[in-house]
C-alpha cells in the first residue's frame, strides 16, 4: 500500500493529497512552513532538497525599525514642520558665549550716553564676571534665580532689579536674533520674598535739617555748596538741572529760573560732561523763586564770572559724584568718628541723598496742602492735558500759596537754628537709607547710625 494512502471509515483506500484542499497552490502561499514531499510521490528525488531550500528562503515580513532610527525619523519630521512654520531653532546657534554676543548687541543700541555708561558698568561689574564665558543656550532660569539670590545678599533690591532687567534685555534680543528659543528671564508676579516687592519709603529732611546741612557744607568747602543745597531743597530741581544751570537762564530780579528744553541738564559719565535736555519734556519749565532765594542767588552770581551758576574752582562744570562724596554726604552724615577730619561736623540726617532734597520739597508742599497739580507743575512731572487746562485758571492762586509756604519754611528753619545753635540728636524717622554713609560703616549698622531712620 502506498504510504500516501489512508483508510476511510467505509474501508476504502483513498489517496491523501499532497496539499490540503483548504489551501491554495504552493506558488501563491506565503507561509514559511517547511514543505517536505512524501516518499513514493511523483516528485523527483533530486528536487526534494531544492524544494526544501526554496521553501525555507521565502521572503519574511519587514523587521521593525530600531528605536534610534525611529527617533531620528520623528525628529526629522519635526524639524521639517518647524521650518514650514518658521519656528525652527538650530541649537548650534546657542553655543555662542555671552561675551561674544555683547559687542554685536551693544552696536544695536541707540541710547543716551549716560544710559550706555550705566549699562557698561553693570555688564563689567556683575553680568560679565558671572555669565560672560557661558554659551547663551546654557543660561537657564534656575541659574539666574540663584544668582539673583546671591546679589540680594549684598545689594539693594532696586540695584538687583536693574541688573536682572539688563540681562533680560540682552537675552531677549538674542531671542529676536534666533540665538535662543525663549528668554529664560520671565517676570512673575508675587514670586520671591515679599520684602523684595515692598517699595521702600525715601528719606526726607525738614527745612531746619536742610539749613543745618547747608551750613555744615559751607564749613567743609565753600558758600557756593550751601547755596546749591538750599536752592535744590527750595525749588525741587534735580541735581543735573542745577549742575547745568546757566547764568543766562537765571533771573534773580524776576525771581525765576528756566530749565531749558535743549540744554537744561548736565549729563555726566566717568570721563565726559555735556549739556542736554532734561529728563522728560515736562521737566522743561519755569520755576518761581522765593524772595529770599532770589536775593541769595543774586549775591552768589556776583562772586564769579562763569556762565555756569554753580561752577567748580576752574569755572567749569562740577563733578557731582566728587562733590557729593566730599561735601554733601559728610555735611548730613557727620564725621564725628573720623579722626583725620579737618572740620568737625555733626550728623543731621544720615543717609540723605541729593535727590531726596527734591523729595523733601514735595513733602513740604504736601504738608502745606498744595494741590497735586501744583506740585507736579513745579517739580516737572507730566500732567494730563485736560488737567492743565483747568489748572491754568487757578495758577496764580496756587503759586502764591506755594511761595507763602516756602517762605514760612525758611523763617521757621532760621528761627529754630537761632534758638538752638547746637545740632540736636538725630530723631528717628521713617525712610530707607539708599547710599553708603560717609563714615563707611557696614551695611547692617547704617540704620543704627541713622538713629533708626529706617
Amino acid at each position: 500500500m502506498r504510504r500516501d494512502a489512508h483508510w476511510t471509515t467505509h474501508g476504502h483506500v483513498k489517496s491523501r493529497p499532497l496539499w490540503p484542499e483548504t489551501h491554495r497552490s504552493p506558488r501563491k502561499r506565503h507561509s514559511t512552513r517547511r514543505r517536505i514531499p512524501c516518499l513514493g510521490s511523483n516528485t523527483p528525488a533530486d528536487t526534494i532538497g531544492a524544494s526544501a531550500t526554496a521553501a525555507t528562503t521565502e521572503p519574511s515580513p519587514p523587521k521593525a525599525a530600531s528605536p534610534t532610527s525611529k527617533t531620528a525619523h520623528t525628529r526629522a519630521r519635526e524639524i521639517e514642520a518647524d521650518q514650514h512654520r518658521d519656528t525652527f531653532y538650530d541649537r548650534s546657534r546657542g553655543r555662542i558665549t555671552l561675551n561674544a554676543w555683547l559687542p554685536r548687541w551693544q552696536a544695536t543700541l541707540n541710547l543716551d550716553d549716560v544710559t550706555l555708561e550705566n549699562y557698561r558698568y553693570l555688564i563689567d561689574t556683575h553680568i560679565g564676571p558671572r555669565f560672560g564665558t557661558w554659551p547663551l543656550g546654557d543660561i537657564h532660569a534656575s541659574d539666574i534665580g540663584h544668582w539673583s539670590t546671591d546679589l540680594h545678599a549684598g545689594h539693594e533690591h532696586s540695584t538687583v532689579a536693574g541688573i536682572i532687567g539688563l540681562l533680560g534685555r540682552i537675552l531677549g534680543d538674542a531671542v529676536e536674533d534666533g540665538l535662543l528659543p525663549a528668554n529664560p528671564i520671565r517676570h512673575h508676579r508675587n514670586r520671591g520674598k515679599r520684602a523684595f516687592r515692598i517699595p521702600h519709603e525715601m528719606l526726607w529732611a525738614t527745612p531746619e535739617e536742610v539749613l543745618r546741612g547747608a551750613q555744615q557744607a559751607e564749613q567743609l568747602q565753600d558758600r557756593a555748596s550751601a547755596v546749591l543745597i538750599i536752592t535744590a531743597a527750595w525749588t525741587g530741581c534735580r541735581g543735573g538741572e542745577l549742575a547745568g544751570l546757566q547764568r543766562a537762564n537765571t533771573h534773580p530780579d524776576d525771581r525765576i529760573i528756566v530749565i531749558d528744553p535743549e540744554i537744561g541738564a548736565l549729563k555726566e559719565t566717568a570721563n565726559r560732561q555735556w549739556l542736554g535736555p532734561p529728563k522728560t519734556p515736562a521737566s522743561a519749565r519755569t520755576i518761581t523763586l522765593p524772595a529770599f532765594l532770589a536775593v541769595m542767588l543774586k549775591h552768589h552770581l556776583a562772586t564769579h564770572n562763569s556762565p555756569i551758576v554753580f561752577p567748580n574752582n576752574a569755572g567749569g562744570f562740577m563733578w557731582r559724584h566728587s562733590w557729593r562724596s566730599r561735601t554733601f554726604n559728610p555735611a548730613f552724615d557727620g564725621n564725628v568718628d573720623d579722626p583725620h577730619a579737618p572740620v568737625r561736623v555733626d550728623p543731621v540726617r544720615p543717609g540723605l541723598t541729593f535727590h531726596e532734597l527734591r523729595h523733601s520739597h514735595k513733602t513740604w508742599l504736601i504738608a502745606a496742602s498744595i494741590p497735586e497739580i501744583g506740585q507736579a507743575r513745579r517739580l516737572g512731572h507730566r500732567m494730563d492735558r485736560r488737567v492743565v487746562e483747568v489748572y491754568s485758571h487757578v495758577a496764580d492762586e496756587v503759586e502764591a500759596h506755594i511761595q507763602a509756604a516756602l517762605k514760612q519754611a525758611w523763617l521757621d528753619a532760621r528761627h529754630a537754628i537761632a534758638n538752638h545753635p547746637v545740632t540736636p540728636a538725630v530723631t528717628p524717622r521713617s525712610g530707607h537709607i539708599r547710599r553708603q554713609l560717609a563714615e563707611l560703616a557696614p551695611r547692617r549698622d547704617r540704620q543704627e547710625l541713622a538713629g533708626t531712620a529706617a
